[in-house]
């Protein structure tokens, strides 16, 4: 499994945590997770974006 499955996959079950849980601090702490993860997503997105433009001089 490629690295952004494995972020995709822990993505995924932060949304599900995110989704019963009731403490405030504990959403923030998940809300903080996934945006990290997002931000790590679009790394890779850009870096695939590179390569391909390489790929294609």
């Amino acid at each position: 499994m490629t690295a952004a499955a494995n972020l995709l996959l822990q993505r995924e079950k932060l949304l599900r945590r995110l989704e019963n849980t009731s403490s405030d601090a504990e959403c923030d702490e998940i809300e903080r997770q996934i945006g990290q993860i997002d931000t790590a997503l679009e790394l890779f997105e850009a870096l695939d974006e590179r390569t391909d433009l390489k790929k294609k001089s």
